[in-house]
């Protein structure tokens, strides 16, 4: 049985091993160690990645009891083994600081914490219950001085007889030896990952979405590293916003939000200008083959002309688009069945589409001069 460093000391990164088996699997190998500081897979947590010898380790796994280093070449004897430190720290501060949450979020609500996912951006936390906007406020609030008040993180590994004594969270039934992770004032929880010495170590926990999920919400955390990633990401975001806008960095949600205004308004401009275009334009047609070609690739807008067209001459016909990237078409009728002169454009030209008697509409993958072909324009 392979000995876990990980739980003796969690800041172990370097360490010397003697390989007890490496066995092909497919491309990769996987190898025991009599003694490993790789954390496996578990508990929400991915496993460990690093170098075992000469060979990178991809992941780290448990299976039927044993510690499984996934590695991308073969190894031998005794070996220098070191994890990635950066990789590992970073889980360390995800779980714990959904710890941390997940406690609060219970204490405060009665909630608990159903599912528990990380990512290589987030952690996603599933509680079993609905949670207001002003409670997440609360819970992030309260979570956040957990972390500024720098509180020792704890393991503790009662025998069943102690283990009785211990008001403790867990989400599935435990067998044989149950460790427990507590967080003094905060959270008390059976856990097999790892995590920060001190609650300070995990920087900082900012709730970025939540939603309705089954009978209860999902959550997205992010923590330590991916929240400093997510500030900065955000900032430089929102100072070219600031710049491009002429607005305060305060004040950029209220710029977008007057520019989509103006934006609205002109686009309205822009579609009664185009109306009074077509209307033009169909009164002007002598009677002729009922087709009119629009170049804004817009579906509405061959829509909007075939049913202009029909008002005038009982069917209307309007292709939208460009030769380059295809056209969007509608066909209506006032009379008849306009789903039969749908198949035959669609037989003709290489189209999609259907509908109703009343209008089809689809896209074709020919050109101006085919479709002017066809129509004998």
């Amino acid at each position: 049985m392979t000995e876990k460093l990980y739980y003796k000391d969690q800041y172990i990164k370097k360490f010397t091993a003697n390989v007890l088996s490496c066995v092909k699997n497919g491309d990769n190998f996987e190898v025991i160690l009599d003694k490993t500081a790789f954390f496996p897979e578990g508990g929400g947590q991915p496993g460990d990645r690093g170098i075992i010898g000469n060979a990178k380790v991809i992941d780290t796994v448990e299976k039927s009891g044993e510690i499984i280093h996934i590695c991308e070449g073969e190894v031998s004897g005794e070996v220098n083994c070191e994890i990635d430190w950066d990789f590992r720290f970073l889980n360390m501060q995800q779980h714990t600081g959904e710890h941390i949450f997940s406690g609060i979020m219970h204490a405060e609500t009665g909630f608990d914490n159903v599912g528990f996912h990380m990512s290589e951006n987030d952690v996603t936390v599933d509680f079993n219950g609905p949670v207001s906007a002003e409670t997440l406020d609360i819970v992030e609030k309260r979570a956040n001085e957990a972390i500024w008040k720098n509180i020792a993180v704890e393991e503790i590994l009662p025998d069943n007889d102690e283990l009785e004594n211990y008001d403790y969270r867990s989400k599935k039934e435990l067998t044989g030896q149950v460790r427990l992770i507590k967080i003094g004032g905060v959270d008390l929880c059976a856990c097999c990952g790892t995590h920060t010495a001190r609650t300070g170590e995990v920087g900082m926990i900012k709730a970025v979405n939540m939603m309705n999920y089954k009978q209860g919400v999902r959550i997205w955390l992010k923590i330590g590293a991916h929240a400093l990633d997510d500030y900065i990401e955000k900032n430089v975001s929102v100072y070219d916003i600031s710049a491009q806008l002429c607005a305060k960095t305060s004040e950029v949600a209220d710029a977008v939000a007057k520019l989509k205004d103006r934006m609205a308004q002109e686009h309205f401009r822009f579609n009664e200008l185009k109306k009074k275009y077509y209307e033009l334009k169909i009164e002007s047609t002598d009677g002729g083959k009922p087709v009119i070609f629009d170049d804004s690739g817009s579906a509405d807008d061959a829509r909007m002309i075939a049913d202009m067209l029909a008002g005038k001459l009982g069917t209307g016909i309007a292709f939208s688009g460009d030769d380059e990237n295809g056209y969007k078409y509608a066909v209506v009728k006032r009379d008849g069945d306009a789903r039969e002169t749908g198949k035959e454009i669609n037989a003709a030209l290489n189209g999609r589409g259907g509908g109703k008697p009343e209008m089809v509409t689809g896209t074709v993958s020919a050109t101006k001069a085919e479709i002017e072909a066809f129509f004998g324009i």
